[in-house]
């Protein structure tokens, strides 16, 4: 019945048969909640990084939550990570637990007594060392609305129960993660850069797979600091990758109108927005082999 279909029928019955994958379902693995964040889309990039054998390396450009990189790490998914995030205080998380003392990092978490002036406190100490700025960027994720960490975010008002800036503050899980990352972060090399510098320099890498999750056209300005980038040479970049790719966008005639452009194929995938809005999203790669 298939083969009698239009490639864009074929897509609409693929997409039909897709569904929202129950996050409760995969493992938390990173200590971030993570605005954009791709949790949701772990089984799917399992099934990505199994259709050859084990590659070299999973490069991360735009790391955030890292929960893929994490996941690659913990399941042996590659042999190696490369993670990099250009946001300073995103990067100083990074930083402390894939090249510091996550273990230390983790008791001073469950340690802190978490009241409004005991956070302002450690929000607006000035010249922070890495390890500070570490500890404020989980604060600002955990007790900010959201889990944004930009400018113009702030407390969370009534919270879980009325339980207000403490309702996402779970310190005893943030240790767990922390240490979990701990035993498996030999694995991992974490890098503060430009996403783009790295793409250029690893274009020619055969054995190292690409998961590339970039600010979204349309709620990057909302969520992230460093939310304008040029999707075009994004675009230009990934289709001269040598390695095989995964591209996450969202689902737009301007993103469509690049791939078309680039030549690169993608497919529609659903998921759920934590307002619990059922939206579509593109997931464009090298090849869909591996998609069933």
């Amino acid at each position: 019945m298939e083969e009698q279909l239009t490639l864009f029928e074929l897509e609409k019955v693929k997409m039909q048969r897709q569904k929202v994958v129950n996050v409760a379902s995969v493992p938390h693995r990173s200590p971030f909640r993570y605005p954009g964040g791709k949790t949701w889309l772990i089984p799917v990039i399992r099934k990505w990084m199994k259709q050859g054998l084990v590659p070299d390396e999973l490069c991360e450009p735009f790391a955030g939550g890292g929960i893929v990189g994490l996941t690659a790490a913990f399941e042996r998914l590659a042999d190696s990570v490369f993670m990099i995030e250009l946001d300073e205080e995103v990067a100083a998380v990074w930083e402390v637990l894939i090249h510091g003392d996550g273990e230390k990092f983790a008791n001073e978490i469950l340690s802190f007594n978490l009241t409004r002036e005991n956070a302002w406190k450690i929000l607006n100490k000035k010249n922070k060392t890495t390890e500070e700025l570490a500890f404020s960027t989980i604060l600002k994720n955990r007790i900010f609305h959201g889990g944004i960490i930009t400018k113009g975010s702030g407390f969370i008002k009534n919270g879980e129960n009325g339980k207000g800036i403490k309702s996402r503050w779970y310190p005893k899980t943030l240790k767990d993660r922390i240490l979990a990352i701990n035993h498996v972060k030999k694995r991992i090399r974490f890098k503060e850069g430009d996403a783009f510098e790295i793409l250029e320099q690893k274009q020619n890498e055969k054995g190292t797979y690409f998961f590339i999750d970039p600010p979204y056209t349309k709620a990057g300005k909302r969520l992230y600091t460093y939310y304008e980038i040029n999707h075009d040479k994004l675009f230009r970049l990934t289709a001269k990758l040598k390695g095989k790719f995964m591209l996450t966008y969202d689902d737009t005639s301007e993103i469509r109108g690049l791939a078309d452009k680039y030549k690169l194929v993608y497919r529609t995938i659903p998921m759920k927005t934590t307002h619990h809005i059922q939206k579509n999203e593109l997931i464009i790669s090298d090849n869909f082999d591996w998609w069933d």
